[in-house]
């Protein structure tokens, strides 16, 4: 039943199939790439297959590798071809490796620790449900008219997280640029103007530092006070034009936070290792540790440093409040009040930072220098607050939806192993059994097929290698 014919460089062409485990989806059994010789050229002897075998993955065998060969090749050892007919049907043999059954018999016997796999006595003695010939071929139909329908569900429901994406930078850009609020001021007016909320806030964050500075006097530990740096103008020329309403200000991040990377402290790993934990260590990837002290108590928005960060799904600006411990792999800013905070953050999240990294490609970063002339758009303080309360609606919105898409995917996948559990179960063909008795008694019974099986391998001499077989 398991091919188990070798191959090896000088036997294939060079548009020879060579199949990988890496190339097989976890448990969906989707042919994620299709590599030639030409692109993989191999050293090791490799098992080949023909079109229509199962190709079963060995290796890890909880990841549920199976596919069904639509052209012939070859693959690694670790899969292993299987060509079960004419007394079984393959597309049957397929399914019942990806059923409950057959899965948790492989996670069982399975050795290893790191890499576990199925041995070649276990896999010969592993359970096998044999139905008869002919109602083989009926699950086998029903199996996969059921499968691609569930596949269909699947894929809808794996694509939601790629559209919600999509949709919250939608909603972020529309926010800063904005397009969000813009039926909003015309049916509101504001009594302050965004030029004279950015004076009063550098107005107030003057006092605050003065306040604090004096704090540290009494306290011993300053021995002179410090001058408050004023902010910077905008960089308006690197990143190209900054398009706002009227009513709004173009300013820089150092006009709306203050910059605290001067209080930064890195903790040596060894040292984080030891502490139980009571704060959260903040590094550019957002939350990397936890740690027994704190040198930030406040309402934070941290700003990822490193070029390597930069154009990954995750944004590259968060927001916290309370006590923490930041390294200097992330610039930490803080501004007057929650809902500057909150806008800021909106605003820097998926800020389109490359034009202002300094440093070689690979290592390049986002100076402080850089990050106070970064320009953003501001509008008047209320409407902040409602540009931050819309964009807390949709990004609630948003991960609701996740969740219900996430509750739906785990339901969808749990339905396709009940699908399978009643396909070999009997289940999926009772009342066609009814209808079909002479179909599965007799000669074709399924007891009558396991005698021309055990036949089959008396006469070509591999009886030993019957797999163990349990007749229903």
């Amino acid at each position: 039943m398991v091919g188990l014919l070798k191959k090896t460089l000088v036997d294939v062409t060079e548009n020879t199939w060579v199949l990988e485990l890496e190339d097989i989806e976890k448990d969906s059994s989707k042919l994620l790439s299709k590599v030639r010789v030409t692109d993989r050229p191999f050293k090791s002897t490799k098992n080949c297959f023909n079109k229509g075998d199962v190709l079963y993955g060995k290796l890890r065998p909880y990841l549920n590798k199976v596919i069904m060969a639509d052209d012939e090749g070859v693959c690694t050892t670790e899969i292993i071809p299987i060509n079960a007919e004419p007394f079984c049907i393959n597309k049957y043999i397929f399914f019942w490796l990806k059923s409950p059954f057959f899965l948790r018999y492989v996670n069982e016997v399975s050795y290893g620790v790191n890499m576990p796999r199925l041995g070649t006595n276990d896999g010969r003695n592993a359970p096998f449900y044999l139905a008869p010939l002919a109602e083989q071929k009926i699950i086998s139909n029903k199996l996969g008219s059921l499968w691609a329908r569930v596949e269909s569900i699947k894929s809808r429901l794996e694509n939601i997280p790629e559209l919600l994406k999509k949709f919250r930078h939608s909603v972020l850009l529309s926010a800063v640029s904005g397009k969000l609020t813009a039926e909003w001021r015309n049916e509101n007016k504001t009594s302050e103007s965004a030029k004279e909320l950015v004076v009063r806030w550098i107005s107030l964050r003057k006092e605050r530092f003065s306040i604090y500075q004096n704090e540290l006097l009494a306290l011993g530990d300053l021995k002179r006070t410090k001058k408050f740096i004023e902010p910077h103008l905008p960089d308006i020329e690197t990143g190209g034009e900054l398009v706002v309403p009227p009513s709004w200000e173009i300013v820089s991040v150092s006009q709306i936070a203050d910059c605290l990377d001067s209080q930064r402290i890195p903790v040596k790993k060894e040292k984080r290792i030891k502490s139980e934990g009571l704060y959260p260590y903040f590094g550019a990837n957002g939350e990397v540790d936890r740690v027994d002290d704190f040198i930030f108590n406040g309402d934070y928005v941290l700003v990822t440093e490193d070029e390597t960060f930069y154009g990954r799904v995750k944004p590259i600006a968060y927001r916290y409040t309370g006590k923490c411990w930041v390294n200097n792999h992330v610039h930490i800013l803080s501004a007057p009040t929650k809902s500057a905070n909150d806008y800021l953050c909106y605003a820097l999240m998926y800020y389109k930072i490359i034009p202002w990294l300094t440093g070689t490609t690979g290592r390049a970063k986002l100076t402080q220098a850089a990050l106070n002339v970064l320009p953003i758009g501001l509008p008047p303080e209320k409407e902040i607050e409602e540009i931050v309360l819309r964009i807390d609606q949709f990004l609630s919105y948003a991960d609701s939806i996740q969740r219900a898409a996430n509750n739906a995917l785990a339901r969808i996948n749990n339905l396709t192993q009940s699908i399978l559990a009643k396909a070999f179960c009997g289940e999926l063909t009772a009342q066609w059994r009814e209808e079909n008795l002479d179909l599965i008694s007799g000669i074709n019974s399924a007891e009558a097929l396991l005698q021309k099986i055990s036949t089959e391998k008396l006469a070509s001499g591999t009886s030993k290698k019957i797999v163990k077989k349990v007749v229903r």
